[in-house]
């Protein structure tokens, strides 16, 4: 008599081939769960770069357009509103000048720009240069947020190229460049080191 088995799986291979696509699908649910955090990842950096963009962009074209005036002291009270030059380190850490700002294409003048740290953002805010001191009126003045969840804010400036970076404001006008360092989320920015119009 011939014995024919019958045709199919013994439980040993079922069992196997069920081990074998269970860990199929463990390492494909893993891939998938790391693709998804390392674009999660590189969404948050793309964003912070974009944030560093615009922010050091808008800060380049204000310094390099702060309004000179004839001036040569920090505040020059004297003189008419286009004649007097702004630029000073506040004693809170705030970079206060005088720039041409543009607000579109058909709107803009001088103004009185102020950029520091007011809780956990970095704060810019804005207002017409009315002749009065710089440093007053500012919780009135217009604002905008440019990066939040800042840890640290430190201004520095030098006057000659090479020399050294001071923090300590010497009132002696505009400086030739500003360094901006940020702390962001547990991170610094690159250091956004500008030239200042003279």
């Amino acid at each position: 008599m011939n014995c024919r088995r019958g045709q199919g799986f013994t439980l040993v291979e079922a069992v196997v081939a069920l081990a074998v696509l269970s860990l199929i699908m463990l390492a494909t649910v893993s891939g998938l769960r790391t693709l998804g955090n390392t674009q999660a990842t590189l969404d948050t950096r793309v964003d912070r770069l974009v944030d560093l963009r615009s922010v050091s962009g808008f800060l380049r074209n204000s310094l390099a357009s702060t309004v000179k005036g004839s001036s040569t002291g920090g505040l020059s009270l004297g003189g008419g509103m286009q004649d007097r030059a702004v630029f000073e380190l506040s004693p809170e850490g705030a970079l206060v000048w005088k720039a041409v700002v543009l607000f579109g294409e058909a709107y803009g003048g001088q103004y009185l720009v102020r950029l520091g740290k007011k809780g956990g953002d970095l704060e810019l805010r804005w207002r017409e240069d009315t002749g009065d001191a710089p440093l007053t009126g500012w919780n009135k003045a217009a604002s905008r947020t440019l990066v939040s969840g800042v840890d640290r804010f430190e201004v520095a400036y030098r006057r000659e190229a090479g020399g050294p970076w001071q923090t300590d404001w010497d009132q002696r006008g505009p400086p030739g460049w500003v360094r901006l360092r940020l702390q962001v989320q547990g991170r610094y920015w690159p250091d956004l080191v500008m030239e200042v119009a003279r």
